[in-house]
């Protein structure tokens, strides 16, 4: 990320709302064309050559082309799947909206590419404990298996959010989005 952080959130926020399609890139099935260095960095910066790409056009466009699969992570046109590497997740989710309360609340995440997630059954929110830490890590599914880890502020704001679950997890704190119900932790 780099220091212009609000002027480029404003940016993600304006593109996010044009709406923009994406290729159906789980219909194209090239052969494999082998490896590219592109690396997707733990805080969502891409990589070319060992350098941060720093136009986020080229970033967007990129990610609209990203599929997972089996054998990793791979940029799919038509005509060709190249691998690259990603170090945890391939983006990461910077903005949190909250409409509604209850079981009829909606979250919808913005990423550092753009893309707008509402959270529930087709997109769930989902927290790894790190073995050793015991941190949390908390993750969105995007699409087609690709996964947005949360920023650590925006997961604050959904731990401001947490309620107590119901019947047998009444002693889970989660989340409401979409009619389903997120587990974020045990409560104390």
């Amino acid at each position: 990320m780099t220091g212009d952080l609000p002027l480029g959130l404003a940016s993600l926020q304006r593109e996010a709302a044009k709406g923009r399609g994406l290729p159906p890139v789980e219909n194209w099935h090239p052969a494999h064309c082998g490896d590219i260095d592109i690396r997707i960095a733990a805080d969502g910066t891409w990589f070319h050559l060992g350098t941060p790409i720093g136009r986020i056009e080229l970033v967007r466009l990129f990610s609209t082309i990203l599929r997972k699969d089996d054998d990793g992570f791979h940029l799919v046109t038509p005509g060709e799947k190249l691998r690259i590497k990603v170090d945890d997740a391939p983006f990461v989710a910077v903005l949190m909206q909250a409409e509604g309360e209850g079981a009829g609340q909606r979250l919808i995440f913005t990423t550092n590419v753009g893309d707008e997630t509402a959270a529930g059954p087709l997109h769930p929110i989902r927290v790894e404990t790190d073995p050793v830490t015991q941190a949390p890590a908390p993750y969105l599914h995007v699409r087609g298996g690709l996964e947005a880890k949360i920023a650590r502020s925006v997961f604050y704001q959904l731990a401001d959010l947490a309620v107590p679950g119901d019947g047998a997890r009444s002693d889970v704190l989660g989340v409401w989005s979409g009619g389903a119900f997120f587990p974020l932790g045990r409560s104390a």
